[in-house]
């Protein structure tokens, strides 16, 4: 069994790939070190904060879209109970709520591959999964807070599949 150090021998910074991805992508960002790149999306139905997030002691590579929506008090029950219907849909990462400003965001974690195999493609997929998510529930959550519908009327009412063209 490899030992944690031989696991991170050789390794580079999955950042780094992220970074040319996010260029790519022409999304104005910042790198915060070697630890993080905050990248501004413009999503189907709102902008977001992309946020990866390298936790190099766990090897743990982190995925976040932050919306910029605060779940207030009142609002706070109904959006948890959409979220963990959302939840259970969702086949990759998952909604919360960030408790440090109480903003929505999507998220996902996941260990990097090591023996030299590229992380591009992975890092690629997970964040076109992050922005997809973000795009397919934003009226959800939008239909609750604002809306005023409960969480099974937003979900009906947000995920109608539309079938031909008008």
């Amino acid at each position: 069994m490899l030992s944690t150090e031989e696991l991170h021998e050789g390794q580079a910074n999955p950042l780094d790939t992220l970074e040319v991805m996010v260029s790519q992508n022409e999304w104005p960002y910042e790198r915060l070190g070697n630890e993080e790149i905050v990248a501004a999306v413009i999503g189907e139905w709102c902008d977001f904060h992309m946020r990866y997030i390298w936790l190099s002691d766990k090897n743990i590579l982190q995925f976040s879209g932050q919306l910029d929506i605060k779940v207030h008090d009142r609002k706070r029950s109904a959006v948890l109970d959409v979220m963990a219907r959302i939840n259970e849909r969702l086949d990759m990462g998952h909604f919360g709520i960030w408790s440090d400003d109480d903003t929505l965001m999507f998220r996902h974690s996941l260990i990097p591959p090591t023996m030299g195999i590229d992380v591009s493609n992975m890092c690629d997929l997970v964040t076109r999964t992050v922005i997809a998510e973000i795009n397919r529930y934003y009226p959800v959550f939008q239909f609750v807070i604002w809306g005023g519908k409960s969480p099974s009327e937003a979900i009906e009412a947000a995920m109608l599949e539309t079938v031909g063209n008008a």
